[in-house]
């Protein structure tokens, strides 16, 4: 039996490289040769315990590779082909998919609904953090990549940037709006990013960490706050005249920043959250309006499916956004115990890390 080596979650705090059989595919699938993938924060909640996944799993869901075998009910793609696959791989056969919420692919009333049915990799299926990784309902969910782009350039596609563009699609932004997003690791930078291409007219940054805030800058940022030098909902007040923001992003997962992409909110306005949460939220009553400020609170995860991929390719392809300085670290495979240990600890300004087999 040919086997590969695979990022393998064992208990919380233990993520660690073993050998297991290459994948054997079925008729719908597609088998990757990985070339590039990284490691995401919902990675590290698995590893700290804080999101259960069943020992021996393959941790990762962000691919870019080479097709190695296809399914023989797979059409239109061709073995040897370098294509992407988004993190959320429905297969727009359930009702949730037809529902227009493919994301949220696989729950049913049968087996109790769960949210997140749609992501597979690395959470009820083998992830991507290995040689190796089977794509379910290929034809659905594989998109080819321009041959003039690199893995790094394309590296953000299959979740951190449709993730980050995601929220600024739900928070339902006009031209010409005030937009201020919270937190700009890396799915705060796309959020940023996708609210520039949404045509904010003034997008506010926030971040503890200067350098990130310059990295804002470039994905669109007009003004940018560091919270540990300004009460930054006072500030963003004062930049609007007391009118409030039009639309919050919050990208971070924390009560504070939730809290606080609420209270800039004009009446009328939406948070949209992308944060993965680990505790519960509470809602200020005066934040709120008592429930009578016309707010809007959504929350998105991350669209999939090869027209989104075929979408964001042709985002990076047009120089609309440059994604490639977000992934700040290389790894090899074989050293990834040491890239969990680099970024769950956010060391060395890292932003993404690129994990090549």
């Amino acid at each position: 039996m040919a086997m590969m080596k695979a990022a393998v979650f064992v208990e919380p705090g233990r993520i660690e490289l073993q050998d297991k059989p290459i994948p054997e595919i079925g008729p719908n699938d597609a088998l990757l040769r990985i070339t590039t993938t990284t490691i995401c924060g919902t990675d590290v909640h698995i590893l700290k315990g804080e999101y259960p996944v069943a020992p021996g799993l393959t941790i990762g869901h962000e691919p870019v590779g080479i097709i190695e075998k296809l399914g023989c009910n797979v059409k239109g793609y061709q073995e040897g082909q370098r294509v992407i696959a988004g993190a959320i791989c429905p297969s727009f056969t359930s009702y949730a998919c037809q529902d227009g919420l493919p994301a949220q692919d696989g729950g049913c009333s049968c087996h109790g609904y769960k949210p997140m049915g749609g992501w597979r990799f690395g959470n009820t299926i083998d992830g991507t953090q290995a040689e190796y990784v089977l794509v379910p309902d290929a034809q659905a969910n594989l998109a080819p990549v321009p041959d003039a782009l690199t893995d790094e350039q394309v590296l953000m596609c299959p979740d951190i940037m449709s993730t980050g563009f995601a929220g600024a699609e739900a928070a339902n932004i006009k031209i010409g709006d005030i937009v201020v997003i919270f937190a700009q690791g890396p799915i705060g930078l796309c959020a940023t990013a996708g609210a520039r291409l949404r045509g904010a007219g003034t997008i506010i940054a926030v971040d503890g960490v200067d350098a990130r805030l310059d990295i804002a800058r470039k994905m669109g940022a007009d003004v940018t706050l560091n919270f540990r030098n300004v009460d930054v909902v006072e500030e963003v007040l004062k930049l609007t005249g007391g009118r409030g923001v039009d639309a919050s992003i919050e990208a971070l997962g924390l009560q504070s920043t939730f809290e606080s992409a609420l209270r800039v909110l004009k009446p009328g306005g939406t948070l949209s959250s992308l944060g993965v949460y680990s505790s519960d939220l509470s809602i200020p009553l005066g934040a709120f309006h008592a429930g009578l400020g016309d707010n809007k609170i959504v929350t998105s995860l991350c669209p999939g499916g090869k027209e989104r991929m075929r979408r964001l390719l042709n985002v990076v392809a047009s120089g609309r956004v440059d994604l490639a300085p977000l992934v700040t670290h290389h790894y090899a495979l074989d050293d990834i115990g040491a890239a969990y240990d680099l970024f769950a600890n956010q060391r060395d300004g890292v932003l993404k890390v690129a994990i090549k087999p």
